[in-house]
């Protein structure tokens, strides 16, 4: 399914933007009128939605590696804010590149799923029976999808321009207005809600031939709570919304259709080598190309840039930049957690030289020598200051062919997986009862003890029992970070909670309590620029600032 889906785009070009006049049929609209004539061709056509998924400006490399730094566990390698490294430092300014493309991708994304859905609801009354039901299958995706865009917009934009049909993408932008962030929600749980109900869970899926990658009951469930959660915080701070956040979260969590992989670093196995399993991902993004040529193929830069440090080696492999590194102190911190084995799956103490290579290493180093460095907080500290995220370790993982290209790679990503959903019911039923209730404490557990090794019901990791609201609510936020690490739901996490510019300045605060050496500083650029009230959101666009004289800018970016 991964090679058809991007293989067939073509047949789906016939729904990207156009304009067009009131006097003059385009060949591009002819094209439309003359297409979906069956499911299949409505299959295409959706395709070419999730299309969007694997640009650039999307989860290939913006919504996966370079908007997620900048927090109190990952950030850009070096000291100075060049080049690309001007985001994750929040030093951009409005005009900033690759803020606009991300923008202008989301919206791309959604006149693609408002153009398809317009276009499928002439047709489907044509249908036989059978593809009645499988489009209206595809609808849901549509809506899904759709919501997925503005949700990536509204909690990284605020405020922003609602377009629910196509027409609406075609007005002049001096008639744009922005809307409040609730609006944007709504339309969001609208759609959310319309495919909870309509798609089949991935394991009950009877009607797609393929349901690779595509969205599904659990996957609305599961992204519909994460919305509730994100609106009950910050900035809307609708408290209102915990309960529904949990009670969607419930839905999923009783039906048994999804639940947890055994081993957690199965997960990082099966996404290097673009293994579908549903148990536990619900959102994930395929990459494929014969080449990983990165001309018009879909790849990533997932494990090339936020990847273990490697070196190419001619004919074998690809170099790997690691160019996202681990802020030391979230390593320390994990560390005194000796028995979590995530610890050592999530983060990379070494790199690839022509072998394996502890960063502590020095020209005289032993193994042994170089791991008591490696282990002695005060040693080494600037070595230590180069970790790399694991998850994506290419030359550990990959088996299904060499990835020889030195910036692109066939890695998956993924948006939302179970053990997400759990950290979120968890907290949802804090933040609703103003206390955890045994559900609570069920669902956090569950993923402490894959965490720890020990998935079979033990309880030697379990969190204490007592904790009051605020002892579960601080337990709920360490476990997002250890359970999640480097996935791109920190900074988010954070700014919906509302300590984002505060944990900058704790973690600034803990880096130089650690750093001990003369006559050197630590790299923590993104401290020298983040303001309060600020980078909590993107600032809208420049470009469309400028062509839409409606538009008002986000606080603290005029």
């Amino acid at each position: 399914m991964r090679k058809i889906t991007y293989f067939i785009v073509a047949l789906a070009m016939c729904v990207l933007p156009c304009s067009c006049s009131l006097e003059e049929e385009t060949s591009t609209e002819i094209e439309k009128r003359n297409y979906l004539n069956n499911a299949s061709e409505a299959e295409n056509v959706l395709l070419g939605v999730y299309r969007t998924n694997v640009e650039d400006a999307m989860y290939a490399y913006h919504l996966s590696i370079l908007f997620i730094m900048g927090t109190d566990i990952a950030q850009v390698e070096g000291s100075t804010t060049e080049n690309w490294r001007i985001i994750p430092t929040n030093a951009f300014p409005t005009t900033q590149s690759e803020i606009q493309q991300t923008w202008a991708a989301l919206y791309k994304g959604i006149y693609r799923a408002n153009d398809f859905l317009e276009q499928i609801s002439r047709k489907i009354n044509t249908y036989n029976n059978t593809d009645k039901q499988r489009a209206t299958i595809y609808i849901a995706e549509a809506r899904a999808l759709r919501a997925m865009y503005y949700f990536e917009l509204v909690r990284r934009f605020g405020n922003i321009v609602l377009m629910r049909t196509t027409t609406e993408s075609n007005q002049a932008p001096a008639t744009y207005t922005q809307v409040a962030p609730e609006k944007v929600y709504e339309f969001i749980e609208e759609d959310l809600l319309f495919a909870s109900d309509v798609l089949p869970y991935a394991s009950d899926d009877t009607y797609r031939a393929s349901n690779e990658y595509r969205f599904s009951k659990g996957a609305a469930l599961g992204l519909l709570a994460k919305v509730y959660a994100t609106w009950a915080g910050y900035p809307i701070n609708d408290t209102s919304k915990w309960e529904q956040a949990a009670k969607t979260a419930s839905i999923l969590v009783n039906s048994g259709k999804h639940g947890l992989l055994p081993n957690y670093e199965q997960l990082w196995k099966n996404t290097c080598n673009g293994i579908w399993n549903p148990t536990e991902s619900l959102i994930e993004v395929s990459f494929y190309s014969p080449t990983v040529s990165g001309n018009s193929d879909p790849v990533s830069r997932i494990g090339k840039w936020n990847g273990v440090k490697t070196t190419a080696i001619a004919g074998k492999r690809g170099s790997c930049a690691g160019n996202l590194k681990v802020v030391h102190t979230f390593v320390k911190e994990w560390r005194e957690h000796s028995n979590d084995l995530r610890c050592n799956l999530s983060v990379a103490n070494y790199r690839y030289n022509d072998e394996y290579i502890l960063w502590a290493s020095g020209k005289n180093d032993t193994p042994e020598t170089a791991q008591e460095k490696d282990a002695d907080p005060t040693k080494a500290q600037k070595e230590k200051q180069n970790y790399t995220p694991a998850k994506w370790d290419i030359e550990k993982y990959v088996e299904n062919g060499l990835l020889i290209n030195n910036d692109k790679s066939n890695v998956n990503w993924y948006v939302l997986r179970y053990a997400d959903v759990l950290l979120l019911y968890a907290e949802a039923l804090n933040e609703w009862k103003h206390g955890p209730n045994s559900e609570a404490y069920a669902a956090i557990n569950a993923v402490r003890r894959r965490g720890f090794g020990n998935p079979n019901n033990t309880v030697s990791c379990d969190l204490p029992q007592g904790l009051d609201e605020e002892g579960f609510r601080k337990a709920v936020q360490k476990e997002r970070a250890y359970e999640l690490a480097f996935e791109g739901h920190r900074r988010l996490d954070l700014i919906r909670w509302g300590i984002y510019y505060e944990t900058i300045q704790n973690t600034r605060k803990e880096l130089a309590n650690w750093w001990q050496t003369d006559n050197a500083k630590f790299n923590y650029v993104v401290y020298n620029y983040t303001e309060k009230g600020k980078h909590e959101l993107f600032p809208i666009p420049q470009r469309d600032i400028d062509l839409c004289p409606k538009f008002e800018q986000n606080p603290g970016w005029k």
